[in-house]
């Protein structure tokens, strides 16, 4: 022992961790009772994580929206990686309880202050402490007698009382330890409150067998040996709690009926076609069926090679397998085939890997990675026949959310670098190399992939949505160009004016009109007074015939100018230009002052203005703008126009840009006040529109379809089931 570890300011000795305390000073009973609790809590913690996965899972399943659903898998995904460091993060402040107990009289401040500073967080950690109390006053009232007896024989152990609350296997501490432990898990309080039960139920449960363990090493020492042992209430309790359990799981027998009702009537379908599977070898021995278990070794053996997307074309896994009994027939001398069962069950998925190979609305490099999974699928439908019959079967949910995320991908995407179709080829990958005969990983790999679904999902939504608000913000710029079209037209139809004029007017005064509309509207003084400018201005170039047409040009002219100077400055008009335009507007009205018979000698004939007559009515077009269909008319039963009057908002469709080349997009936004049609692509981007018409003219030509967003699994089935009935009526 080193003279310098007795050499330690009093501020530290107080906050000095138990892992600094000399362990020779630590009896070794004291460290055996911790040892042992150690390994029980460890293996309830173990048992804890390992069934929350399943419950969150549960909670999700039975989510009534989206929002919800996320959160438990969400949920999921952080427990699973933060699970290592709470179990270690426990352990290590147990251990650090136990050694606190030799300087017990220092320490035992400092527990019950953590307790105190997580009561006083927000309204959730409030809601949480109420939980925690519950949970621990419910042991104390159950086990309450053995913990006191426990506490007892610590307290002659070390020499010095130690107080309930202070014992390190109490549930209070027990609680502490967990809180502190999950503090950096970042989920809602609902989920919390759900794991605070899952501790109740896997560590608190077993808190008598806790106790009577350490309670008997301790008397095996000569500790307070006479102290009355604690009833044996709990061990009686798990027997009644069993024997009440033996009917409830009865309760599953409806389930499993139904399971194996739909699975016979995809039998009976399915009887034409069995035979598929068989080996090609001729033995005088009637076949023997392998087992089950003896077929899910081969479809793990074939697992191992599926090839590659490029040469998966050319693996039909009806053919492989044939191949590898014939192999097992000619080893053993024996016909081997597969069972009744388990055939259909081959022949079942067979069929619905063909139907959705041949889905027009998957993308053919998703087909391609979907491939991959058909003997992943034929182990899990082999295993749990619920995976026909179920629409919530995680492995079937699992094929339905990568179609229905990969939707909108593009024959012309970067695969390779796109992350969504990176993940998709991690799950894949993860089945073929991980799952032998634990359907739990498609739990897994789903709370996984819709964790990272709904974080694309966030991103492309707030993109559609600011998409929307500027389709939005153009609908109402359009039908302000709308009416400065017919306030110019109003005033500039049939007249013969200054080139110059007409031009300021139609490039020019027609922004200031816009910005007046789109701020004040077109009923508004401000919009009537700009009307009332341009009408000015054009009566100012012309000339008039009326005796006093002179004085009125002189008293309107300054009010005019500054009207017009007003107006250009607020819509940032080049100020060059107009500087140049009020120069020739000046010498306009200049030459309207003359009398028209003044001799034209004494005018140079380069001043006189180019006169045209405004004929066409003015049109104001974007840079943008699309191909103008204005002109064609349809009927209102046109099948075109039924189509698109079939679209819903978040439709996906697919437009032929050309023989090589096709668009997919989703249907964003409908602008009523201009009768847009608005398209994104997946990740939200704006890449498309097209008006109702135009729309229609693409259906009616082939160069748009709709896809079909309903469930992949559901589709697929729903085909197979047919072509069965049509091939049993056929026979």
């Amino acid at each position: 022992m080193h003279n310098d570890a007795n050499v330690v300011p009093l501020h530290k000795a107080a906050t000095e961790k138990a892992t600094y305390s000399p362990l020779a000073r630590v009896p070794v009973i004291l460290l055996q009772v911790r040892d042992k609790a150690a390994l029980q809590l460890r293996h309830a913690l173990q048992e804890l994580f390992d069934n929350a996965d399943d419950t969150l899972f549960e909670m999700a399943d039975r989510a009534r929206t989206d929002v919800d659903q996320n959160i438990f898998f969400e949920a999921m995904r952080d427990l699973r990686l933060k699970r290592k460091s709470i179990e270690r993060s426990f352990l290590e402040q147990f251990f650090e309880a136990f050694g606190g107990l030799t300087h017990y009289g220092t320490a035992q401040t400092a527990l019950p202050q953590a307790l105190a500073l997580d009561a006083a967080q927000a309204s959730d950690d409030l809601e949480r402490s109420v939980a925690v109390e519950a949970m621990v006053n419910k042991v104390l009232n159950r086990d309450g007698f053995a913990l006191d007896q426990l506490t007892a024989r610590l307290s002659t152990l070390m020499g010095k009382k130690l107080l309930t609350q202070h014992n390190p296997l109490g549930p209070a501490l027990l609680c502490e330890y967990f809180m502190q432990a999950g503090r950096n898990l970042g989920v809602e309080i609902k989920v919390k409150l759900i794991i605070l039960k899952l501790f109740e139920r896997y560590v608190l449960g077993d808190t008598d067998q806790l106790y009577s363990e350490a309670n008997q090493l301790l008397i095996a020492t000569g500790i307070l040996p006479d102290l009355k042992l604690a009833p044996s209430r709990r061990a009686l309790d798990r027997a009644e709690a069993s024997v009440h359990a033996a009917p409830a799981d009865t309760s599953n027998l409806p389930v499993d009926e139904g399971v194996q009702e739909v699975f016979a009537a995809l039998q009976t379908l399915l009887l034409h076609v069995r035979g598929s599977v068989a080996p090609t070898l001729e033995v005088s021995a009637p076949a023997q069926p392998i087992s089950t278990r003896d077929l899910l070794r081969m479809l793990s053996h074939l697992q191992q090679y599926v090839p590659a997307l490029a040469a998966h074309d050319d693996f039909d896994l009806r053919n492989q397998l044939e191949q590898l009994l014939t192999r097992v027939s000619v080893r053993s001398g024996k016909s081997r085939v597969v069972g009744v069962a388990d055939e259909d069950v081959i022949n079942l998925i067979a069929m619905l890997f063909e139907c959705i190979l041949d889905d027009r609305n998957l993308p053919d490099s998703l087909k391609a990675l979907i491939g991959r999974l058909q003997i992943p699928m034929l182990k899990v439908a082999v295993l749990d026949k619920s995976f026909f019959s179920r629409a919530s079967h995680p492995a079937r949910r699992l094929l339905n959310e990568i179609a229905a995320a990969a939707m909108g991908w593009g024959e012309c995407d970067d695969h390779q670098r796109d992350s969504l179709y990176l993940r998709i080829e991690q799950v894949v990958q993860r089945l073929l190399n991980d799952f032998v005969d634990d359907p739990t990983i498609f739990s897994e790999l789903l709370a996984d992939f819709l964790a990272f679904t709904s974080d694309e999902r966030r991103r492309s939504e707030l993109l559609e949505q600011r998409t929307r608000d500027a389709e939005e913000g153009r609908a109402k710029t359009e039908l302000a160009r709308q009416r400065v079209e017919k306030a110019l037209n109003q005033v500039l139809l049939g007249k013969v004016l200054p080139q110059r004029v007409v031009a300021f007017l139609q490039e020019a005064w027609s922004q200031v009109l816009l910005l007046t509309c789109l701020k004040h509207g077109d009923q508004s003084a401000e919009w009537h007074a700009d009307v009332q400018t341009m009408d000015q201005l054009v009566w100012s170039v012309q000339r008039h015939d009326e005796p006093d047409a002179s004085l009125r040009l002189l008293a309107l002219v300054p009010g005019l100018l500054k009207s017009l100077r007003d107006g250009l400055s607020s819509s940032a008009f080049d100020p060059f230009a107009t500087g140049e335009f009020f120069s020739e507007l000046e010498s306009l009205h200049v030459q309207l002052f003359e009398r028209p018979d003044q001799e034209p000698s004494t005018r140079r004939e380069s001043d006189a203005p180019v006169m045209v007559r405004v004929q066409e009515e003015i049109v104001l077009r974007t840079a943008d703008e699309g191909p103008d269909t204005s002109a064609v008319r349809l009927s209102a039963d046109d099948a075109g126009l039924i189509q698109v009057d079939q679209l819903h908002m978040g439709c996906w469709v697919e437009f032929q840009e050309d023989e090589d080349n096709t668009l997919r997009c989703k249907l964003a936004a409908i602008i009523d006040a201009t009768g847009k049609y608005i398209f994104v692509d997946r990740t939200g981007m704006k890449v498309l529109e097209r008006n109702r018409t135009g729309l229609a003219l693409d259906f009616r030509s082939g160069a748009v379809r709709t896809l079909d967003d309903t469930l992949l699994f559901d589709r697929a089935l729903e085909s197979v089931i047919g072509n069965l009935r049509r091939l049993n009526r056929g026979k």
